[in-house]
């Protein structure tokens, strides 16, 4: 099976474009190509198919092989796959996800993708919808405790679950990677959940670290961050557009409040290709 590696601020993915390459047993390819050690090494799996309704498909698995919704650093990747590869010449295209279609829009410069531009559609920001248990419509700083710690934490959802938390101490020497776990599971989120830990730093630039239902810690979730720029706006900690400081790099998010949507631009990166033995 050919594959690619690509990276969108770190956030890693093995590639399959599946208008050439049949998958058999996506979930468990998932597992084994995460491996860091025995696989390929990734936070998880990504198809790219054929749509009946857009100009391409993403399917997505996370490392432990549960399919995700959407992933708005997969997405930025594709659409760099998919014009680098000169499977389509448009730099404007649409995308089908689990979470329905977003809209990429391409920068290029010497025929290589600079950027994306991705529209990651309306936040849903009531509670019972994200979905989650901690109150009715939309909620902000409920109260939540894991291993014996209270935090605060607003509920989100950018076509998947998000939980964010705002923290004073820096989110470089927090323990994320005790507390992520806790709360991915808690009770109040029955589909678990993806947790941000995130400081204001100014109106409009927030540092943030992930913990990702599935994944675990990585160094960038796209949708993370347009769920925390929506929780500190929600919050009035924060303008409807920041930059966001991620472990991998830094994105750039908006809140439109015209038409509701909220757009994410950053980078996307190829690491190499490569065949994988897969026997299904």
């Amino acid at each position: 099976m050919r594959f690619c590696k690509m990276h969108g601020l770190g956030n890693d993915y093995v590639y399959v474009n599946a208008f050439e390459e049949r998958v058999e047993r996506p979930e468990a390819l998932a597992v084994a190509v995460s491996d860091r050690h025995k696989g390929i090494g990734s936070d998880g799996l990504v198809l790219i198919a054929p749509s009946e309704t857009a100009d391409f498909r993403m399917i997505m698995y996370n490392a432990d092989g549960s399919e995700g919704a959407m992933c708005g650093n997969a997405s930025r990747c594709i659409g760099k796959y998919v014009y680098e590869r000169g499977m389509t010449d448009k730099t404007r295209l649409t995308l089908e996800t689990a979470s329905g279609v977003h809209a990429l829009e391409l920068s290029v410069s010497g025929g290589k993708v600079q950027s994306v531009r991705v529209d990651m559609g309306e936040p849903v920001t009531d509670c019972e919808r994200v979905p989650c248990l901690l109150g009715r419509g939309e909620v902000t700083r409920a109260p939540i405790e894991a291993l014996g710690r209270r935090f605060e934490i607003t509920p989100v959802s950018m076509g998947n679950p998000h939980g964010v938390i705002f923290v004073e101490e820096p989110v470089e020497a927090f323990p994320v990677e005790r507390y992520g776990p806790a709360l991915e599971r808690h009770p109040a989120f029955p589909q678990k959940v993806n947790i941000e830990f995130v400081n204001v730093l100014s109106p409009d630039r927030l540092r943030m670290r992930v913990w990702e239902r599935g994944s675990g810690i990585t160094l960038a979730c796209g949708t993370g961050s347009c769920a925390a720029l929506v929780a500190a706006r929600l919050c009035g900690l924060a303008k409807t557009r920041a930059t966001l400081a991620l472990d991998g790099g830094e994105l750039f998010d908006e809140w439109d409040e015209q038409t509701g949507h909220v757009f994410m631009t950053g980078p996307a990166e190829h690491v190499f290709d490569g065949e994988y033995e897969w026997h299904g």
